[in-house]
């Protein structure tokens, strides 16, 4: 089980974007990074292509998991995440009231 997933409000700990907050739009278990909405984003100059002119587009950047942070839903700070394998399935706890971390999230 991950710790981060679609829809989790975060902090990020570290780097250009340190103390802004934002919402996970993906999460990439393989590399252990996330994608935040608004946040770490570049530009990409895109040359032209037949009848279409070039274009200036942002993009998200992927951020490390170790630079980002878990807002807890129910105290509202940034905290880390731990598991409790007590309950059926097992749950994210938040480290700071120990309480369950539930996601919103639809699943597919």
């Amino acid at each position: 089980m991950f710790k981060f997933k679609i829809g989790d409000t975060i902090k990020i700990t570290a780097g250009k974007d340190k103390g802004r907050t934002g919402k996970i739009i993906k999460v990439l278990p393989g590399d252990q990074k996330v994608l935040v909405e608004g946040l770490n984003v570049y530009k990409k100059h895109l040359k032209p292509k037949g009848n279409e002119a070039g274009s200036i587009v942002t993009l998200p950047r992927a951020i490390s998991t170790a630079s980002v942070a878990l807002v807890c839903p129910s105290c509202g700070k940034a905290t880390r995440i731990g598991f409790d394998a007590s309950q059926t399935p097992k749950v994210r706890v938040c480290h700071l009231c120990r309480q369950v971390i539930t996601s919103e999230t639809k699943k597919k």
